[in-house]
């Protein structure tokens, strides 16, 4: 369980959300970024600090997670 308070967590869709699958991304206080699943919020969020979290988005901008279909 994580000690993050994400009970008043602003939570924003994906540009890409389809309204039933969806990422949904909260900046939290410290630098800190929840990310889970709209489809089931009862889960626990996936947690990640300011660095984990600018590297991913770095790599979402390079095409390191494209399909190569």
């Amino acid at each position: 369980m994580s000690h993050y308070d994400i009970s008043n967590a602003a939570w924003i869709s994906a540009r890409a959300c389809n309204n039933s699958a969806c990422v949904q991304v909260a900046h939290l206080p410290g630098g800190m970024v929840a990310v889970r699943d709209s489809k089931d919020t009862t889960k626990a969020p996936h947690f990640f600090d300011s660095e984990e979290w600018a590297a991913f988005v770095s790599g979402v901008k390079a095409g390191e997670f494209d399909f190569a279909g």
